[in-house]
């Protein structure tokens, strides 16, 4: 356990434990619903789509505690362990899958933000990359306009410090993935860029 000023920053190599779950799926349910998301998630959802990581020997999740509360989460594995939407972008660019650690999501309650835990995050998941000799990262990120009806007024792009961790916008290498925003009636599709770095 390392700390982090008030909070308790835990590294689980290995498969998602059964027990972190319906937390990972709350945190997710619950920061993805604001901007620029806008995640209409559920339970049963989140469940579901978290569940092959528990079978995944090369998953890391990094969790944030304060006393017992989590609040907050990262996580990582193997691009070519990831799901085949995410894989397909770098095929379809040469690039090959097995050349990359994925970067999932980055979580963490707002309270809490502003401590250097979101840098402890990349730290974590770059060192789980070396460890399984993986040359690359990545993850993606939606893209929505600056003229977006629903960006919040003190809404803030995190583009420049992921510049400043060494990582670089791909615009021609992107995800395009379905879910349901708050006021849709249904799924619709979205645009993910992905962001690299050689380690």
């Amino acid at each position: 356990m390392n700390t982090c000023q008030a909070v308790e920053i835990v590294s689980i190599k290995g498969p998602l434990p059964q027990k972190y779950l319906k937390d990972l799926a709350r945190l997710r349910i619950t920061l993805f619903r604001d901007f620029p998301f806008l995640y209409d998630g559920s339970l049963a959802r989140e469940e579901r789509y978290l569940e092959p990581y528990m079978n995944a020997e090369n998953f890391l999740l990094v969790l944030v505690f304060d006393d017992k509360k989590i609040v907050g989460a990262s996580t990582a594995l193997p691009l070519v362990e990831e799901h085949p939407l995410f894989q397909k972008p770098f095929l379809q660019a040469n690039l090959n899958p097995s050349d990359f650690c994925y970067f999932g999501e980055s979580l963490l309650d707002p309270e809490y933000r502003g401590q250097g835990i979101g840098k402890r995050f990349f730290e974590e998941r770059e060192a789980h990359a070396r460890a399984l000799g993986l040359p690359n990262t990545c993850f993606c990120m939606i893209n929505r306009p600056e003229s977006h009806p629903r960006r919040p007024i003190d809404s803030y792009s995190l583009k420049d410090f992921w510049r400043k961790l060494g990582y670089q916008e791909h615009s021609n290498l992107y995800a395009r993935l379905s879910w349901k925003e708050t006021g849709e009636l249904e799924e619709s599709v979205k645009k993910l860029h992905f962001w690299t770095k050689t380690l």
